[in-house]
């Protein structure tokens, strides 16, 4: 056989691979850490729909909302460097299992705290210890991940790590707001939560170790913010996880949504439970429409395009007292927000070392962290000072103008082609 024969059959072959809508899927420890990933967000999901409701109904308090995602993510601010620093050098499947033991314990706290009337503070410290075992769970699962897969299915693997995020943020709402409905307390829905979490721990367990190459660099601050100078060096890095931090931080109205359903939707708890799936619902539709489609070439152009959306949608769900019509624009926002975060995901990916995926991953969950927590009090906080629905429309136009800021910052990011050709 020919060279030249040989490269076409590599590029027919690379080709089949990209429009092999289940490839990574294929791989037994994806699977795994797919289900176990699925669990472990059910278990988040279902217990964070508890701690809203039962927040908002004791105390009444937006800012008492908003602090449920402070709390959350001052650990994360915190212990991100050492984390990151932890997932490069320690073995990273311990690191997860050990990180999903304290979440499971965190919703059995919860638990206890909820049956017996406990103070606010109370529960705040088992969101804490939540917050830091995300800390340290976020750096060392997205670094694992990648070594689960070859380089070729960085794009279709980041399409269905996303698609899990989505599915559990479908499930989890649903089966907290019929369990809150069936239960008439959140008790029993933090035990419910605790045990999806513990079987997200069986799966874990049940990975093969991979080989890797772990860093051998000491604690230092050149070690520990090595992570931070990559992404300041990668300038397309920067300019698509800022775009993200600053777009959800600003645009995010699901930290409100116990406000909108009581307050201005006039709906209980289980329609509270499909505002909550909304968004996901409409990003598993637009992710099971990437897997099936050539990939992206202007990933540039519809990474700024999808956060545009993103802000429209949200500003008309501020505005709407129609209870289908806002369950339509938070499926849309998720749709939207799905195809910047696959483009994201493997834009990192693709151009991050190995011995420094674990830092990289904890620079790149502060920004999450920040967009999703942080958003969360923002929210909280510009509710409780101007109202929630001008919270939310404001934000949605703080969004537009994010997009915009970023474009003309960075020019380089519009011009962004296929991620693929980097692969």
């Amino acid at each position: 056989m020919s060279s030249s024969d040989r490269q076409l059959k590599k590029h027919l072959k690379a080709e089949a691979v990209k429009q092999d809508a289940f490839a990574a899927l294929r791989i037994r420890d994806y699977r795994l850490f797919i289900i176990g990933r699925v669990l472990l967000f059910t278990g988040f999901q279902i217990r964070n729909i508890a701690v809203g409701w039962e927040l908002y109904d004791r105390t009444g308090s937006a800012m008492v909302l908003g602090g449920v995602g402070l709390v959350q993510v001052l650990p994360i601010f915190a212990l991100t460097l050492i984390a990151g620093h932890v997932a490069d050098k320690c073995d990273r499947k311990r690191i997860m299992m050990i990180t999903v033991l304290l979440s499971c314990l965190s919703s059995l706290g919860l638990a206890v705290a909820s049956y017996t009337q406990a103070p606010i503070y109370l529960v705040y410290a088992c969101l804490l210890l939540t917050g830091a075992a995300r800390a340290f769970n976020k750096p060392a699962s997205d670094s694992l991940l990648w070594q689960l897969i070859p380089n070729s299915l960085f794009t279709n693997a980041a399409t269905w790590n996303s698609s899990s995020f989505q599915l559990a943020s479908v499930m989890g709402p649903a089966i907290g707001g019929y369990a809150i409905a069936s239960l008439g307390s959140a008790t029993g829905v933090y035990i419910i939560a605790a045990f999806i979490t513990f079987l997200s721990f069986v799966s874990v367990t049940l990975i093969k170790k991979p080989k890797t190459i772990l860093s051998k660099e000491p604690l230092s601050i050149k070690a520990l913010s090595a992570g931070a100078k990559f992404v300041w060096q990668n300038q397309l890095i920067l300019a698509a996880i800022t775009l993200d931090l600053f777009a959800v931080l600003f645009g995010g109205a699901t930290a409100l949504l116990p406000i909108f359903a009581k307050d201005i939707l006039r709906v209980g708890p289980i329609e509270l439970g499909y505002l909550q799936a909304a968004p996901s619902i409409g990003a598993l539709i637009m992710a099971l429409i990437l897997v099936h489609s050539p990939p992206l070439r202007k990933a540039g152009k519809a990474l700024l395009l999808s956060v545009i959306g993103f802000g429209v949608v949200t500003i008309i769900f501020g505005l709407s007292r129609w209870f289908w019509l806002s369950l339509l624009m938070l499926a849309l926002s998720g749709a939207f927000d799905n195809i910047s975060v696959v483009i994201r995901q493997t834009l990192v990916q693709i151009r991050t070392p190995d011995y420094l995926r674990g830092r990289v991953a904890a620079i790149n969950g502060v920004f999450i962290s920040a967009s999703n927590e942080l958003g969360g009090f923002e929210s909280g906080l510009a509710a409780a000072l101007f109202g929630p629905v001008v919270a939310v429309v404001g934000g949605g136009i703080g969004t537009i103008l994010v997009v915009i800021a970023v474009a003309s910052i960075w020019s380089g990011i519009g011009k962004l082609g296929a991620l693929h050709e980097y692969e």
